[in-house]
């Protein structure tokens, strides 16, 4: 997928409602595609597959366009950004959907500006967050709460892994604390560059787990089904590549208060294909605490342009 150059002239409302229909429904869709994965994929293989390859490939396309390579600071500082927002954030979420389905798992990734406004807030100079700002973070973190509490069954077994849920919400501080420390590092000029940097840190990062693991050991390739080679795929090519270059052209042609819009669309766009696809239950509880967390969330990303400014969620 090659990057999508700065356009000289106002962009068409066509090109502009595609590359929103690819940032909410293909990155919405990642979560479902990680569910599949899992199943016969080894976790940090899995991610570790996907950016170790997709990584270089970006980089390189990038360099076609003009792009300089990463100079030795600036691949520090894709080591330990990519180790937290791919590693600590995304690693987490694929090991977490081994339990979790796919539609909680993105109605906690959507929490991520929560950890955004608090991360902002704590660190030398922060900006303590409103009290408008409060409100959401208070709501974010009940819908959450009421969510964990999730109960079916006769006999009152949790319907959510805790253990699970608990990996997603280190997930999320993760991203977000990789996401707040790429702004102070020095990075490339090209975002394509920077992108590709981390991935390919993160992924060598992931297959080293992987290792350690023991993952390389307790799979064979003949043992993968078909649909787990095609969730891959599907991660490295519209997730990784074309999902990614929507977003950043859209940070260049529309406003980031418009572009964030992706963080509570894509849970929503989750829920459906996990019921739609793979028969996740979506009763009235999950409806409730979806409405309340997500509300939270809306509530923490529009009044304050400088958190809706930065890549709120994705953690798939």
């Amino acid at each position: 997928m090659k990057p999508i150059p700065s356009p000289s002239r106002s962009p068409s409302l066509f090109a502009v409602c595609a590359a929103f229909a690819a940032v909410y429904l293909i990155w919405g869709s990642t979560y479902l595609a990680i569910r599949i994965g899992v199943k016969t994929l080894p976790p940090f293989l899995l991610g570790g597959s996907r950016f170790s390859f997709a990584g270089p490939v970006l980089m390189a396309v990038a360099a076609l366009f003009g792009a300089s390579w990463p100079t030795v600071r600036q691949w520090r500082a894709a080591a330990i950004t990519g180790g937290l927002m791919l590693v600590g954030g995304n690693g987490l979420v694929v090991l977490a959907e081994r339990e979790v389905p796919s539609s909680i798992t993105a109605l906690i990734i959507a929490t991520t500006p929560v950890w955004f406004a608090l991360g902002d807030w704590v660190r030398p100079g922060g900006q303590r967050p409103s009290r408008r700002a409060w409100i959401g973070i208070a709501l974010g973190m009940t819908g959450v709460a009421y969510l964990s509490f999730s109960r079916t069954g006769d006999k009152g077994s949790l319907a959510i892994s805790l253990p699970g849920l608990a990996l997603l919400v280190a997930a999320t501080i993760s991203w977000a604390a990789g996401s707040l420390l790429v702004k102070h590092l020095e990075k490339p000029a090209s975002p394509w560059m920077m992108s590709g940097a981390q991935m390919s840190c993160g992924g060598v990062f992931l297959l080293i787990l992987a290792a350690i693991h023991g993952e390389f050991n307790q799979w064979r390739p003949e043992t993968v089904a078909t649909d787990g080679w095609i969730s891959l795929g599907y991660l490295v090519v519209f997730g990784s590549w074309i999902g990614f270059s929507a977003y950043v052209w859209l940070l260049k042609v529309s406003s980031p208060s418009r572009v964030s819009t992706y963080a509570y669309v894509n849970p929503v766009v989750a829920v459906f294909l996990g019921w739609l696809l793979l028969g996740e239950e979506l009763s009235l509880h999950t409806v409730v605490s979806a409405a309340v967390l997500l509300t939270g969330v809306a509530i923490v990303v529009w009044p304050n342009r400088s958190i809706a400014s930065r890549p709120l969620s994705k953690s798939a």
